[in-house]
Protein backbone atom coordinates (compact mmCIF):
# COMPACT_ATOMS: atom_id res chain seq x y z
CA UNK A 1 0.00 0.00 0.00
CA UNK A 2 2.78 2.43 0.90
CA UNK A 3 4.69 1.75 -2.34
CA UNK A 4 1.51 2.05 -4.40
CA UNK A 5 0.65 5.41 -2.80
CA UNK A 6 4.20 6.63 -3.37
CA UNK A 7 3.85 5.60 -7.01
CA UNK A 8 0.77 7.83 -7.18
CA UNK A 9 2.55 10.72 -5.45
CA UNK A 10 5.59 10.93 -7.72
CA UNK A 11 3.78 11.47 -11.06
CA UNK A 12 1.69 14.26 -9.51
CA UNK A 13 4.93 16.15 -8.87
CA UNK A 14 5.65 15.97 -12.61
CA UNK A 15 2.22 16.74 -14.05
CA UNK A 16 1.04 19.22 -11.40
CA UNK A 17 3.50 22.01 -12.18
CA UNK A 18 2.64 21.66 -15.87
CA UNK A 19 -0.93 22.74 -15.15
CA UNK A 20 0.24 25.48 -12.79
CA UNK A 21 2.99 26.94 -15.01
CA UNK A 22 0.92 29.81 -16.41
CA UNK A 23 -0.26 30.98 -12.97
CA UNK A 24 3.15 30.41 -11.37
CA UNK A 25 5.13 32.28 -14.01
CA UNK A 26 2.75 35.22 -13.78
CA UNK A 27 2.71 35.35 -9.99
CA UNK A 28 6.51 35.10 -9.67
CA UNK A 29 7.24 37.25 -12.75
CA UNK A 30 9.33 34.43 -14.21
CA UNK A 31 10.77 34.15 -17.72
CA UNK A 32 10.18 31.15 -19.97
CA UNK A 33 13.67 29.79 -19.22
CA UNK A 34 13.38 30.10 -15.43
CA UNK A 35 9.90 28.58 -15.54
CA UNK A 36 11.22 25.59 -17.50
CA UNK A 37 13.69 24.95 -14.66
CA UNK A 38 10.74 24.31 -12.35
CA UNK A 39 10.32 21.20 -14.47
CA UNK A 40 13.92 20.51 -15.42
CA UNK A 41 15.44 20.90 -11.93
CA UNK A 42 13.18 18.13 -10.63
CA UNK A 43 13.72 15.87 -13.62
CA UNK A 44 17.50 16.34 -13.69
CA UNK A 45 17.87 15.45 -10.00
CA UNK A 46 15.37 12.60 -10.33
CA UNK A 47 17.40 11.12 -13.18
CA UNK A 48 20.90 11.90 -11.94
CA UNK A 49 20.43 10.30 -8.52
CA UNK A 50 18.49 7.26 -9.72
CA UNK A 51 21.58 5.10 -10.17
CA UNK A 52 23.07 6.21 -6.86
CA UNK A 53 19.75 5.51 -5.17
CA UNK A 54 19.71 2.00 -6.61
CA UNK A 55 23.18 1.33 -5.23
CA UNK A 56 22.29 2.92 -1.88
CA UNK A 57 19.17 0.75 -1.63
CA UNK A 58 21.27 -2.40 -2.07
CA UNK A 59 23.92 -1.12 0.38
CA UNK A 60 21.99 0.56 3.22
CA UNK A 61 18.62 -1.14 2.93
CA UNK A 62 15.65 -0.60 0.65
CA UNK A 63 13.16 0.17 3.40
CA UNK A 64 15.52 2.69 5.03
CA UNK A 65 16.08 4.51 1.75
CA UNK A 66 12.37 4.45 0.96
CA UNK A 67 11.55 6.19 4.26
CA UNK A 68 14.40 8.71 3.95
CA UNK A 69 13.53 9.55 0.36
CA UNK A 70 9.87 10.10 1.24
CA UNK A 71 10.81 12.48 4.06
CA UNK A 72 13.13 14.51 1.79
CA UNK A 73 10.48 14.60 -0.93
CA UNK A 74 7.79 15.89 1.45
CA UNK A 75 10.01 18.58 3.03
CA UNK A 76 11.16 19.85 -0.39
CA UNK A 77 7.51 19.99 -1.50
CA UNK A 78 6.76 22.18 1.50
CA UNK A 79 9.55 24.59 0.55
CA UNK A 80 8.46 24.72 -3.11
CA UNK A 81 4.86 25.37 -2.12
CA UNK A 82 5.75 28.33 0.11
CA UNK A 83 8.65 29.82 -1.86
CA UNK A 84 8.42 33.56 -2.67
CA UNK A 85 10.79 33.46 -5.67
CA UNK A 86 11.22 31.29 -8.74
CA UNK A 87 14.85 30.59 -7.79
CA UNK A 88 13.84 29.04 -4.47
CA UNK A 89 11.17 26.97 -6.22
CA UNK A 90 13.79 25.68 -8.65
CA UNK A 91 16.20 24.77 -5.83
CA UNK A 92 13.46 23.01 -3.86
CA UNK A 93 12.44 21.09 -6.95
CA UNK A 94 16.01 19.81 -7.34
CA UNK A 95 15.98 18.46 -3.77
CA UNK A 96 12.50 17.05 -4.34
CA UNK A 97 13.84 15.15 -7.35
CA UNK A 98 16.59 13.61 -5.21
CA UNK A 99 13.97 12.32 -2.79
CA UNK A 100 11.83 11.01 -5.64
CA UNK A 101 14.78 9.00 -7.01
CA UNK A 102 15.23 7.27 -3.66
CA UNK A 103 11.51 6.52 -3.35
CA UNK A 104 11.01 5.08 -6.83
CA UNK A 105 14.17 2.96 -6.95
CA UNK A 106 13.90 1.50 -3.45
CA UNK A 107 10.15 0.95 -3.85
CA UNK A 108 10.47 -1.12 -7.03
CA UNK A 109 13.45 -3.01 -5.56
CA UNK A 110 11.37 -3.87 -2.49
CA UNK A 111 8.67 -5.31 -4.75
CA UNK A 112 11.22 -7.32 -6.75
CA UNK A 113 12.76 -8.76 -3.56
CA UNK A 114 9.44 -9.53 -1.86
CA UNK A 115 7.55 -11.17 -4.75
CA UNK A 116 8.37 -13.69 -7.49
CA UNK A 117 6.64 -15.36 -10.42
CA UNK A 118 2.96 -14.59 -10.93
CA UNK A 119 2.80 -12.65 -7.65
CA UNK A 120 5.56 -10.35 -8.88
CA UNK A 121 3.68 -9.76 -12.14
CA UNK A 122 0.56 -8.78 -10.15
CA UNK A 123 2.58 -6.56 -7.80
CA UNK A 124 4.23 -4.70 -10.66
CA UNK A 125 0.88 -4.50 -12.42
CA UNK A 126 -0.48 -2.65 -9.39
CA UNK A 127 2.71 -0.57 -9.26
CA UNK A 128 2.29 0.42 -12.90
CA UNK A 129 -1.40 1.13 -12.37
CA UNK A 130 -0.54 3.37 -9.41
CA UNK A 131 1.88 5.37 -11.54
CA UNK A 132 -0.79 5.51 -14.21
CA UNK A 133 -3.36 6.72 -11.70
CA UNK A 134 -1.05 9.50 -10.58
CA UNK A 135 -0.45 10.48 -14.19
CA UNK A 136 -4.14 10.19 -15.06
CA UNK A 137 -5.53 12.22 -12.19
CA UNK A 138 -2.53 14.48 -11.60
CA UNK A 139 -3.37 17.11 -14.24
CA UNK A 140 -7.07 17.09 -13.32
CA UNK A 141 -6.52 17.27 -9.55
CA UNK A 142 -3.81 19.90 -9.99
CA UNK A 143 -6.11 21.93 -12.18
CA UNK A 144 -8.77 21.80 -9.47
CA UNK A 145 -6.23 22.84 -6.83
CA UNK A 146 -5.06 25.80 -8.91
CA UNK A 147 -8.64 26.82 -9.63
CA UNK A 148 -9.88 26.51 -6.04
CA UNK A 149 -6.71 27.64 -4.22
CA UNK A 150 -3.54 28.63 -6.10
CA UNK A 151 -0.41 27.15 -7.67
CA UNK A 152 1.03 26.69 -4.15
CA UNK A 153 -1.46 23.87 -3.48
CA UNK A 154 0.00 21.77 -6.30
CA UNK A 155 3.17 21.33 -4.23
CA UNK A 156 1.61 21.27 -0.78
CA UNK A 157 -0.62 18.29 -1.60
CA UNK A 158 2.53 16.16 -1.78
CA UNK A 159 3.37 17.10 1.81
CA UNK A 160 0.16 15.43 2.95
CA UNK A 161 0.66 12.38 0.73
CA UNK A 162 4.28 12.04 1.89
CA UNK A 163 3.20 12.02 5.54
CA UNK A 164 0.68 9.23 4.86
CA UNK A 165 3.31 7.17 3.00
CA UNK A 166 5.70 7.45 5.96
CA UNK A 167 3.06 6.08 8.32
CA UNK A 168 2.10 3.19 6.02
CA UNK A 169 5.71 2.25 5.21
CA UNK A 170 6.91 1.53 8.74
CA UNK A 171 5.89 -2.18 8.73
CA UNK A 172 7.73 -2.88 5.44
CA UNK A 173 10.45 -5.56 5.70
CA UNK A 174 14.08 -4.55 5.27
CA UNK A 175 16.29 -6.06 2.56
CA UNK A 176 19.83 -5.47 1.28
CA UNK A 177 22.36 -6.86 -1.15
CA UNK A 178 24.95 -8.53 1.13
CA UNK A 179 27.62 -8.14 -1.55
CA UNK A 180 27.26 -4.35 -1.90
CA UNK A 181 30.05 -2.29 -0.33
CA UNK A 182 30.13 1.31 -1.63
CA UNK A 183 28.43 3.99 -3.73
CA UNK A 184 30.08 5.14 -6.95
CA UNK A 185 30.48 8.87 -6.18
CA UNK A 186 32.60 9.71 -9.28
CA UNK A 187 29.91 8.12 -11.41
CA UNK A 188 27.18 10.13 -9.68
CA UNK A 189 29.10 13.38 -10.16
CA UNK A 190 29.94 12.90 -13.85
CA UNK A 191 26.44 11.69 -14.73
CA UNK A 192 24.77 14.57 -12.87
CA UNK A 193 26.92 17.19 -14.59
CA UNK A 194 26.32 15.61 -18.00
CA UNK A 195 22.57 15.65 -17.53
CA UNK A 196 22.45 19.20 -16.13
CA UNK A 197 24.51 20.56 -19.03
CA UNK A 198 22.34 18.72 -21.55
CA UNK A 199 19.18 20.23 -20.04
CA UNK A 200 20.86 23.65 -19.91
CA UNK A 201 21.60 23.46 -23.61
CA UNK A 202 17.99 22.72 -24.53
CA UNK A 203 16.61 25.40 -22.20
CA UNK A 204 19.00 28.16 -23.27
CA UNK A 205 19.02 27.25 -26.97
CA UNK A 206 15.92 29.29 -27.92
CA UNK A 207 17.10 32.37 -25.99
CA UNK A 208 20.86 32.23 -26.69
CA UNK A 209 20.64 30.74 -30.17
CA UNK A 210 21.35 27.10 -31.04
CA UNK A 211 24.74 28.13 -32.43
CA UNK A 212 25.58 30.36 -29.48
CA UNK A 213 28.53 29.84 -27.16
CA UNK A 214 26.37 28.96 -24.13
CA UNK A 215 24.31 26.41 -26.04
CA UNK A 216 27.19 24.71 -27.85
CA UNK A 217 29.33 24.84 -24.72
CA UNK A 218 26.57 23.13 -22.72
CA UNK A 219 26.20 20.33 -25.24
CA UNK A 220 29.98 19.90 -25.52
CA UNK A 221 30.29 19.77 -21.73
CA UNK A 222 27.48 17.20 -21.56
CA UNK A 223 29.28 14.99 -24.11
CA UNK A 224 32.55 15.33 -22.20
CA UNK A 225 31.10 14.37 -18.82
CA UNK A 226 29.12 11.54 -20.38
CA UNK A 227 32.36 10.15 -21.83
CA UNK A 228 34.02 10.54 -18.42
CA UNK A 229 31.08 8.72 -16.85
CA UNK A 230 31.62 5.76 -19.18
CA UNK A 231 35.36 5.72 -18.37
CA UNK A 232 34.62 5.82 -14.63
CA UNK A 233 32.08 3.00 -14.85
CA UNK A 234 34.51 0.81 -16.78
CA UNK A 235 37.28 1.27 -14.21
CA UNK A 236 35.60 1.20 -10.80
CA UNK A 237 35.24 -2.12 -9.00
CA UNK A 238 31.56 -1.58 -8.15
CA UNK A 239 29.97 0.62 -10.83
CA UNK A 240 26.48 1.97 -10.28
CA UNK A 241 25.77 1.45 -13.99
CA UNK A 242 26.95 -2.04 -14.86
CA UNK A 243 27.93 -1.62 -18.52
CA UNK A 244 28.35 -5.40 -18.86
CA UNK A 245 24.56 -5.71 -18.80
CA UNK A 246 24.49 -3.75 -22.06
CA UNK A 247 25.94 -6.81 -23.80
CA UNK A 248 22.48 -8.37 -23.52
CA UNK A 249 20.33 -7.17 -26.45
CA UNK A 250 17.12 -7.91 -24.53
CA UNK A 251 18.15 -5.75 -21.58
CA UNK A 252 19.30 -2.92 -23.86
CA UNK A 253 16.01 -2.86 -25.72
CA UNK A 254 13.96 -3.02 -22.52
CA UNK A 255 15.74 -0.12 -20.85
CA UNK A 256 15.47 1.91 -24.08
CA UNK A 257 11.75 1.20 -24.44
CA UNK A 258 10.58 3.49 -21.61
CA UNK A 259 12.60 6.33 -23.13
CA UNK A 260 10.61 6.00 -26.35
CA UNK A 261 7.39 6.18 -24.33
CA UNK A 262 8.02 8.82 -21.68
CA UNK A 263 9.96 11.14 -24.00
CA UNK A 264 6.60 11.99 -25.54
CA UNK A 265 4.34 11.33 -22.56
CA UNK A 266 6.08 13.64 -20.09
CA UNK A 267 6.35 16.43 -22.65
CA UNK A 268 2.65 16.20 -23.52
CA UNK A 269 1.65 16.25 -19.85
CA UNK A 270 3.80 19.32 -19.17
CA UNK A 271 3.21 21.49 -22.24
CA UNK A 272 -0.31 20.63 -23.41
CA UNK A 273 -2.05 22.34 -20.43
CA UNK A 274 -0.56 25.78 -21.27
CA UNK A 275 -1.49 25.10 -24.92
CA UNK A 276 -5.06 24.35 -23.90
CA UNK A 277 -5.18 27.38 -21.61
CA UNK A 278 -3.76 29.76 -24.21
CA UNK A 279 -4.76 28.66 -27.70
CA UNK A 280 -7.77 26.66 -26.50
CA UNK A 281 -9.07 29.24 -24.03
CA UNK A 282 -9.50 26.63 -21.27
CA UNK A 283 -9.20 27.36 -17.56
CA UNK A 284 -6.77 25.50 -15.30
CA UNK A 285 -9.40 22.92 -14.27
CA UNK A 286 -10.58 22.32 -17.82
CA UNK A 287 -7.02 22.03 -19.15
CA UNK A 288 -6.38 19.23 -16.66
CA UNK A 289 -9.64 17.50 -17.61
CA UNK A 290 -8.76 17.68 -21.30
CA UNK A 291 -5.79 15.37 -20.62
CA UNK A 292 -7.97 12.57 -19.23
CA UNK A 293 -8.31 10.78 -22.61
CA UNK A 294 -4.50 10.54 -22.61
CA UNK A 295 -3.98 9.60 -18.98
CA UNK A 296 -6.93 7.35 -18.04
CA UNK A 297 -5.82 4.41 -20.25
CA UNK A 298 -2.39 4.61 -18.58
CA UNK A 299 -4.16 3.92 -15.29
CA UNK A 300 -6.69 1.33 -16.48
CA UNK A 301 -4.70 -0.92 -18.83
CA UNK A 302 -1.95 -1.96 -16.34
CA UNK A 303 -4.72 -3.40 -14.15
CA UNK A 304 -5.32 -5.99 -16.89
CA UNK A 305 -1.64 -6.87 -17.29
CA UNK A 306 -1.99 -10.57 -16.27
CA UNK A 307 -4.77 -11.13 -18.80
CA UNK A 308 -2.97 -9.18 -21.51
CA UNK A 309 0.22 -11.19 -21.01
CA UNK A 310 -1.76 -14.42 -21.48
CA UNK A 311 -3.23 -13.12 -24.74
CA UNK A 312 -0.11 -11.37 -26.04
CA UNK A 313 3.53 -11.89 -25.16
CA UNK A 314 5.45 -9.38 -23.05
CA UNK A 315 7.57 -8.60 -26.12
CA UNK A 316 4.45 -7.81 -28.13
CA UNK A 317 3.04 -5.51 -25.47
CA UNK A 318 6.37 -3.70 -25.13
CA UNK A 319 6.61 -3.16 -28.90
CA UNK A 320 3.00 -2.39 -29.76
CA UNK A 321 2.83 0.36 -27.13
CA UNK A 322 5.28 2.83 -28.73
CA UNK A 323 4.05 1.89 -32.23
CA UNK A 324 0.49 2.89 -31.33
CA UNK A 325 1.82 6.04 -29.66
CA UNK A 326 3.68 7.00 -32.86
CA UNK A 327 0.49 6.65 -34.93
CA UNK A 328 -1.46 8.76 -32.42
CA UNK A 329 1.15 11.53 -32.47
CA UNK A 330 1.02 11.72 -36.26
CA UNK A 331 -2.77 11.97 -36.10
CA UNK A 332 -2.43 14.86 -33.64
CA UNK A 333 -0.73 16.95 -36.33
CA UNK A 334 -4.19 17.30 -37.94
CA UNK A 335 -5.84 18.59 -34.75
CA UNK A 336 -5.93 21.66 -32.52
CA UNK A 337 -7.75 22.51 -29.27
CA UNK A 338 -10.18 24.92 -30.98
CA UNK A 339 -11.48 23.74 -34.36
CA UNK A 340 -10.84 19.99 -34.04
CA UNK A 341 -11.15 19.23 -30.35
CA UNK A 342 -12.98 15.92 -30.91
CA UNK A 343 -10.21 14.68 -33.17
CA UNK A 344 -7.68 15.79 -30.58
CA UNK A 345 -9.45 13.78 -27.87
CA UNK A 346 -9.51 10.68 -30.10
CA UNK A 347 -5.78 10.96 -30.84
CA UNK A 348 -4.99 11.51 -27.15
CA UNK A 349 -7.03 8.42 -26.27
CA UNK A 350 -5.13 6.32 -28.80
CA UNK A 351 -1.83 7.64 -27.42
CA UNK A 352 -2.94 6.71 -23.90
CA UNK A 353 -3.76 3.17 -25.04
CA UNK A 354 -0.28 2.76 -26.50
CA UNK A 355 1.39 4.03 -23.32
CA UNK A 356 -0.85 1.97 -21.04
CA UNK A 357 -0.10 -1.27 -22.90
CA UNK A 358 3.59 -0.90 -22.09
CA UNK A 359 3.36 0.55 -18.58
CA UNK A 360 2.05 -2.60 -16.91
CA UNK A 361 4.89 -4.86 -18.09
CA UNK A 362 8.05 -2.80 -18.55
CA UNK A 363 9.07 -2.52 -14.86
CA UNK A 364 8.81 -6.27 -14.29
CA UNK A 365 10.57 -7.01 -17.58
CA UNK A 366 13.57 -4.88 -16.55
CA UNK A 367 14.18 -6.56 -13.20
CA UNK A 368 13.39 -10.05 -14.52
CA UNK A 369 16.48 -10.27 -16.72
CA UNK A 370 18.97 -9.92 -13.84
CA UNK A 371 19.59 -11.93 -10.65
CA UNK A 372 17.32 -10.96 -7.74
CA UNK A 373 20.23 -9.73 -5.61
CA UNK A 374 21.01 -7.11 -8.27
CA UNK A 375 17.43 -5.91 -8.56
CA UNK A 376 18.36 -2.56 -6.99
CA UNK A 377 20.94 -1.80 -9.69
CA UNK A 378 18.68 -3.07 -12.48
CA UNK A 379 15.84 -0.95 -11.18
CA UNK A 380 18.19 2.01 -10.93
CA UNK A 381 19.42 1.58 -14.50
CA UNK A 382 15.91 1.12 -15.87
CA UNK A 383 14.39 4.02 -13.98
CA UNK A 384 17.40 6.23 -14.72
CA UNK A 385 16.78 5.89 -18.44
CA UNK A 386 13.03 6.26 -17.95
CA UNK A 387 13.40 9.51 -16.05
CA UNK A 388 16.25 10.59 -18.35
CA UNK A 389 13.75 10.23 -21.16
CA UNK A 390 11.36 12.48 -19.26
CA UNK A 391 14.10 15.01 -18.49
CA UNK A 392 15.45 15.19 -22.01
CA UNK A 393 11.95 15.06 -23.46
CA UNK A 394 10.68 17.98 -21.37
CA UNK A 395 13.81 20.05 -21.99
CA UNK A 396 14.02 19.18 -25.69
CA UNK A 397 10.34 19.73 -26.41
CA UNK A 398 10.33 23.01 -24.48
CA UNK A 399 13.21 24.31 -26.57
CA UNK A 400 11.86 22.89 -29.83
CA UNK A 401 8.37 24.28 -29.23
CA UNK A 402 9.69 27.74 -28.43
CA UNK A 403 12.09 27.74 -31.39
CA UNK A 404 9.50 26.48 -33.90
CA UNK A 405 6.94 29.01 -32.68
CA UNK A 406 9.45 31.87 -32.94
CA UNK A 407 10.45 30.83 -36.46
CA UNK A 408 6.81 30.96 -37.58
CA UNK A 409 6.40 34.46 -36.16
CA UNK A 410 8.19 37.50 -37.50
CA UNK A 411 11.60 38.62 -36.25
CA UNK A 412 11.52 40.44 -32.92
CA UNK A 413 8.54 38.49 -31.61
CA UNK A 414 10.54 36.40 -29.14
CA UNK A 415 8.69 37.82 -26.13
CA UNK A 416 5.35 37.04 -27.75
CA UNK A 417 6.47 33.47 -28.42
CA UNK A 418 7.42 33.13 -24.73
CA UNK A 419 3.97 34.33 -23.69
CA UNK A 420 1.97 32.13 -26.04
CA UNK A 421 3.97 28.97 -25.22
CA UNK A 422 3.34 29.58 -21.51
CA UNK A 423 -0.38 30.18 -22.13
CA UNK A 424 -0.28 33.90 -21.32
CA UNK A 425 -2.35 35.24 -24.20
CA UNK A 426 -3.59 38.12 -22.06
CA UNK A 427 -0.20 39.78 -22.44
CA UNK A 428 -0.29 39.27 -26.21
CA UNK A 429 -3.81 40.68 -26.46
CA UNK A 430 -2.83 43.75 -24.44
CA UNK A 431 0.06 44.38 -26.83
CA UNK A 432 -1.76 44.18 -30.16
CA UNK A 433 -5.36 43.04 -29.89
CA UNK A 434 -7.07 39.96 -31.31
CA UNK A 435 -5.21 40.01 -34.65
CA UNK A 436 -1.91 39.59 -32.85
CA UNK A 437 -3.40 36.82 -30.70
CA UNK A 438 -4.55 34.94 -33.82
CA UNK A 439 -1.10 35.18 -35.36
CA UNK A 440 0.54 34.01 -32.14
CA UNK A 441 -1.81 31.01 -31.90
CA UNK A 442 -1.06 30.05 -35.51
CA UNK A 443 2.65 30.15 -34.72
CA UNK A 444 2.09 27.96 -31.68
CA UNK A 445 0.07 25.43 -33.68
CA UNK A 446 2.89 25.22 -36.19
CA UNK A 447 5.32 24.61 -33.33
CA UNK A 448 3.19 21.78 -32.01
CA UNK A 449 3.05 20.19 -35.46
CA UNK A 450 6.84 20.00 -35.50
CA UNK A 451 6.88 18.59 -31.95
CA UNK A 452 4.35 15.85 -32.77
CA UNK A 453 6.42 14.59 -35.71
CA UNK A 454 9.66 14.51 -33.69
CA UNK A 455 8.00 12.64 -30.82
CA UNK A 456 6.46 10.14 -33.26
CA UNK A 457 9.92 9.35 -34.66
CA UNK A 458 11.29 8.69 -31.17
CA UNK A 459 8.37 6.37 -30.32
CA UNK A 460 8.72 4.47 -33.59
CA UNK A 461 12.43 3.93 -32.92
CA UNK A 462 11.51 2.30 -29.61
CA UNK A 463 9.01 -0.04 -31.26
CA UNK A 464 11.56 -1.13 -33.85
CA UNK A 465 14.18 -1.78 -31.14
CA UNK A 466 11.82 -4.07 -29.22
CA UNK A 467 10.70 -5.96 -32.31
CA UNK A 468 14.26 -6.62 -33.47
CA UNK A 469 16.21 -7.09 -30.23
CA UNK A 470 13.93 -8.76 -27.64
CA UNK A 471 13.20 -12.49 -27.58
CA UNK A 472 10.30 -13.90 -25.61
CA UNK A 473 12.38 -16.85 -24.39
CA UNK A 474 14.82 -14.47 -22.66
CA UNK A 475 12.02 -13.07 -20.51
CA UNK A 476 10.39 -16.46 -19.97
CA UNK A 477 13.65 -18.11 -18.89
CA UNK A 478 14.51 -15.35 -16.44
CA UNK A 479 11.06 -15.50 -14.88
CA UNK A 480 11.23 -19.29 -14.60
CA UNK A 481 14.65 -19.14 -12.98
CA UNK A 482 13.47 -16.71 -10.34
CA UNK A 483 10.35 -18.74 -9.59
CA UNK A 484 12.55 -21.78 -8.94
Amino acid sequence: MAIALAAVMLPISVTGPGVALADMSGALHASAASTQWVLNAYNVAFTAFMLAAGSAADLFGRRRLFLSGTAVFALASLVAGTAPTILLVDLARFVQGMGAAAVLTSGSALLAHTFSGAARARAFGIFGASIGFGLAMGPFVSGLLVGVASWHAVFLVNVVLGAVVLVLARPLPESKNPGARRIDLPGVLTFTLALMLLALGFVEGPAQGWGGIVTLGSFAGAALFLALFVVVELRVAEPMFDLSLLRRPTFVAIIWQPVSIVFAFAALLVYLPPYFQGAGGAGSTMSGAMLLPLTLPVFVLPLFTPALVRLLSVRTLLAVGPAVLAVALLLMTFTDPVSSRTGLYAALLLAGVGIGLAFGVMDNAAVSVVPAERSGMASGMFNTLRVAGETIGVACVGGLLLTSTRQQLSAGDGAMADDVVQGRLGSVRASGGQDLVDRAVQGLQHGWGVVYVVLACVALAGAIAIFTMVRDRDLDQSSTAQEG
